[in-house]
């Protein structure tokens, strides 16, 4: 059975890494990009290809960022210290896209500040609840979570959400949080803690403006449906 060509028997101007450098990262397909981050492959496949077959599987690119550790290391090539190494280069892609996204953002709208969180909340497997901390021209100027795992008054405490509030400097701020089910639909519970989060914020001078549930592709305001 003939074995597969591996990295050191093609030619230099046809390995990844080399490509790169004369080429630039935009010249390389998504599996010399992904072969260069597993920077090894098989005893009998070069990385190119076992980043093919990761690619072949997938099926597309936005998929990898889906994957499990478990899911990855169950790729022949992948092994654990290889799948952590492409989760962390993937959420480094995402803080730098979410960076740049802040670094821009302006909040007029409940669906302005949907945008800005949707692809990052609407697959979690737990509660996420986070604030985005706006200045006096409702600009962003940072986005914090600041609790994970099931919502209630003891996870939530106005004291989390404003001394971030504080530390930032802002003059409001959003609420979102996240319904693993996909459904948005607001709880008792959702309501409460807003109440008691606007009050807080009525004290310490730094008003509330909203509080969001993402779904899955949807959401609620509940400041648009006079809930708050």
């Amino acid at each position: 059975m003939a074995h597969s060509p591996l990295l050191r028997d093609l030619p230099l101007e046809e390995r990844p890494r080399e490509r790169m450098m004369k080429a630039g990262a935009e010249a390389l397909s998504h599996a010399e990009l992904l072969a260069i981050l597993l920077r090894t492959g098989t005893k009998n496949e070069s990385a190119v290809l076992v980043a093919q077959r990761v690619m072949n599987r997938i099926g597309s690119l936005s998929r990898l960022a889906d994957l499990s550790l478990i899911e990855l290391t169950q790729i022949r090539g992948i092994g654990t210290a290889k799948a952590l190494e492409l989760q962390a280069c993937l959420e480094l892609g995402r803080r730098m896209a979410r960076s740049r996204m802040l670094e821009t953002a302006s909040i007029r709208r409940p669906e302005d500040a949907a945008e800005l969180v949707m692809e990052s909340m609407r697959h979690l497997k737990r509660e996420h609840f986070v604030c985005i901390y706006l200045n006096t021209k409702n600009r962003v100027l940072a986005q914090e979570t600041i609790s994970v795992g099931t919502l209630d008054a003891s996870l939530v405490h106005p004291r989390e959400v404003f001394r971030a509030a504080i530390r930032h400097g802002a003059a409001s701020l959003i609420c979102i949080h996240n319904h693993p089910s996909g459904d948005p639909t607001p709880s008792r519970e959702d309501i409460e803690i807003t109440r008691r989060l606007i009050e807080a914020g009525v004290l310490v001078g730094i008003e509330v403006l909203d509080h969001l549930i993402i779904g899955d592709n949807q959401y609620v305001s509940l400041k648009e449906q006079s809930l708050v």
